[in-house]
């Protein structure tokens, strides 16, 4: 089985590109071209200079040791946290900016939960002088505070979603609105692996810099390019898809998608889209969705802004229902713990997306010579008011 996307834009029975006919042409012309243009040597060379120059990669695999120590394996931490504005969330942005420059595009638009996404989509307008406007659910404007000053300073526009819950779902509902409004100008730089086809290959492909470098990383420290297991926290799912590009077809390679159960799978109060979901489309695309009997989509809820989605990208979707990927749910006590806890026994301060991925090793057991890759999908900077109320530090 390939587990890559196929010519339709599907992965599996997931994918495709489900949308209203006046976003057609927008689509298309990306899904015509997106391609060629990425392929092309000047593209290339301009977009490995800037995640060399800007961004800061190659970002280190760094082993755990103390951690390793505790959870009696080999766990190497692959620190996207850090990348210039503090996460993943940038590898994408520049590749979708020189993208809509070549569109001739001169305006962005993105949504954002954690407000990562929305950062480094504002970094790179500054970089290249192309308007910006980031729409945010109200909810996480408030628990994001920080990252809602910084695309100000970069200077942004920040419009909040005030529909339904008021977050991620809602805020990508408003961009989507905005592109059909604005079809010849503006380019949507979609923050994940969702959306309509070409978006979930595109960004993937743009992430997938992050286990193109594991593999040399690996080499080097552990003289194989393959470790025995990849982990990472699973919302939309970009970082996740990231580290696990150059493993998808490698069958002795595991791949760990953890989600955030919240307060609990049963408790109504989660984002566990792999336990909860069935299949449904949300955003342009056939995934695995939470949602009621009759196909209303449920409000999702996770401590982390950025794994507070109802549904999964298509790729994550197809990796639960083939059975490639192992998919687990951590709570928001276990994974503020488990963040709590790399910040003592390594010296670094995760993101709680991040934190629900490292949650895993207190009921996952690995063997003492497994070597397991994770990815450190960002800073918990953007965070600190969670973890001290959280705390009462």
């Amino acid at each position: 089985m390939n587990y890559n996307v196929n010519e339709k834009g599907y992965y599996g029975e997931f994918g495709g590109a489900y949308i209203p006919e006046m976003l057609y042409p927008n689509v298309e012309e990306l899904r015509q071209q997106y391609l060629s243009i990425t392929a092309e040597e000047g593209f290339q060379k301009e977009f490995r200079q800037l995640l060399r120059d800007y961004v800061g990669r190659p970002t280190p695999l760094y082993f755990a040791e103390r951690f390793s120590e505790k959870y009696n394996t080999k766990v190497y931490l692959k620190r996207e946290d850090l990348c210039h504005t503090g996460a993943h969330k940038v590898n994408n942005t520049i590749g979708q900016i020189l993208l809509a420059k070549r569109l001739g595009k001169n305006r962005i638009i993105a949504e954002t939960g954690a407000g990562q996404h929305g950062v480094a989509t504002a970094t790179v307008c500054a970089l290249m002088g192309l308007e910006c406007i980031v729409y945010m659910g109200e909810i996480d404007i408030k628990r994001q505070a920080p990252n809602v000053a910084r695309m100000k300073m970069l200077g942004a526009t920040v419009v909040p979603a005030t529909s339904g819950s008021k977050t991620l779902k809602d805020a990508t509902n408003e961009a989507i609105r905005d592109w059909i409004n604005n079809p010849v100008d503006t380019h949507y730089i979609i923050g994940s692996v969702v959306g309509p086809h070409p978006y979930p290959d595109m960004v993937a492909r743009f992430q997938s810099v992050i286990s193109e470098e594991t593999q040399k990383q690996l080499l080097e420290k552990e003289g194989r390019e393959r470790p025995d297991y990849v982990v990472a926290c699973v919302g939309g799912g970009s970082n996740a898809a990231g580290i696990y590009y150059h493993y998808l077809n490698e069958p002795e390679v595991g791949i760990i998608a953890v989600e955030a159960a919240g307060k609990g799978i049963d408790t109504g109060e989660s984002a566990a889209t792999s336990a909860l979901g069935k299949m449904g489309i949300i955003h342009g695309s056939k995934t695995l969705l939470m949602q009621t009997a009759d196909g209303q989509i449920t409000e999702p809820y996770s401590i982390s802004a950025g794994l507070d989605y109802p549904g999964v990208g298509p790729m994550h979707a197809h990796l639960f229902a083939s059975g490639r990927g192992e998919f687990i749910s951590i709570t928001d006590e276990n994974a503020m713990k488990a963040g709590l806890e790399l910040c003592k026994l390594e010296g670094i301060i995760p993101a709680i997306e991040s934190s629900h991925a490292l949650a895993i090793f207190e009921q996952r057991k690995f063997k003492e010579d497994d070597v397991v890759v994770l990815n450190l999908s960002g800073r918990g900077d953007k965070d600190l008011n969670t973890y001290i109320n959280y705390f009462n530090l």
